[in-house]
């Protein structure tokens, strides 16, 4: 009768390795200081609160916009007073970022999410038109966020968006922390697509989803690479600022 063994890889090293993988996935993005970083199931966020609500608001703010403007797909900026919103959503995040580590003033999480997910809205409306135009054969010439109504319904979806991540996402366990590292992932994707759809190959040929998957993939490449590098980065800072700490 042959002697059981211990499992070589057990259910909690493959755990931690899990755990280690999300960690990697932020540390060079964000400071990922536990106090200031939400968590689910146990497992801390792969970023902070603040980077929580940058991610997750961009990525669900894309969605909001394509879902408002189907089927066409407007290549054009919002009127100048949708920028001044805009403008209003990020100045916010970055005055509560600026006070707070000044000392002029406390923050707090459910501060910190909020105004990131305001500045991600914010800042996902701008980039939305630039994709729409450098991917799409067929872009139409409208402005984002045109007429009034739509803005309103942006600016709805943002206010419903915080108290469902913030009292909904511990809800989710586990699963909270990797829906996070998506929103990062799909986030920076999003932005390389910017540069993605203007190689010759991908310049405005995009006629259905399905024609962006190929581009999509290289800007998911792209992705993991900067996170990459800004890891080997944070790392080597860490290691010159301990060499010259001793």
């Amino acid at each position: 009768m042959r002697e059981a063994r211990p499992a070589v890889f057990s259910s909690r090293d493959e755990g931690r390795v899990l755990e280690s993988l999300l960690q990697l996935t932020g540390y060079g993005l964000c400071h990922q200081l536990p106090e200031r970083s939400l968590f689910g199931g146990g497992v801390q966020l792969p970023v902070c609160a603040r980077d929580t609500g940058i991610y997750i608001g961009f990525i669900v703010s894309l969605l909001v916009i394509g879902a408002l403007h189907r089927p066409e797909k407007p290549r054009s900026f919002p009127r100048p007073w949708v920028w001044g919103v805009i403008g209003l959503l990020i100045g916010v995040m970055a005055l509560d970022g600026f006070t707070s580590y000044a000392g002029w003033r406390s923050t707090s999480n459910e501060l910190r999410l909020l105004t990131g997910l305001a500045a991600g809205f914010g800042a996902s409306a701008l980039l939305a038109p630039i994709l729409n135009d450098v991917l799409w054969s067929d872009p139409s010439p409208n402005r984002v966020l045109e007429p009034v109504w739509r803005v309103g319904v942006w600016l709805g979806a943002l206010f419903a968006s915080y108290p469902l991540i913030w009292f909904g996402g511990p809800l989710l366990g586990p699963l909270y922390p990797w829906l996070t590292m998506a929103a990062v992932l799909a986030t920076l994707t999003s932005v390389n697509l910017a540069i993605v759809g203007m190689f010759p190959a991908f310049d405005r040929k995009a006629k259905t989803l399905r024609d962006l998957a190929l581009p999509a993939a290289i800007g998911l490449t792209f992705a993991v690479i900067e996170i990459g590098l800004a890891g080997l980065f944070r790392y080597g800072v860490e290691l010159l600022a301990s060499a010259a700490g001793s």
